[in-house]
């Protein structure tokens, strides 16, 4: 797969592909060419599902009660805190 369709895979599609080239590598019957191709692959749809979680943590509101009625504020996660 080139390097475009995989930044176009939404998450899922992603990390299925991902958790293909994992199951590929860890049955150790892949040529040494190929495993280097595939582990090339796996950082770079690793990379596309770690991009697609930041995205959609800075989108996460929470719906908060203040002062008497709901608003939304981000969440603010403890690592965040810290």
């Amino acid at each position: 797969m080139e390097k475009n369709e995989m930044l176009a895979l939404t998450f899922e599609e992603a990390l299925k592909q991902l958790e293909e080239i994992v199951d590929m590598l860890e049955a150790g019957e892949v040529p040494l060419e190929k495993a280097i191709d595939l582990f090339q692959d796996g950082m770079l749809l690793s990379q596309v599902c770690s991009q697609k979680l930041d995205k959609v943590e800075q989108k996460i509101e929470t719906l908060l009660e203040e002062n008497g009625g709901m608003v939304l504020k981000p969440l603010e996660l403890e690592e965040d805190r810290k």
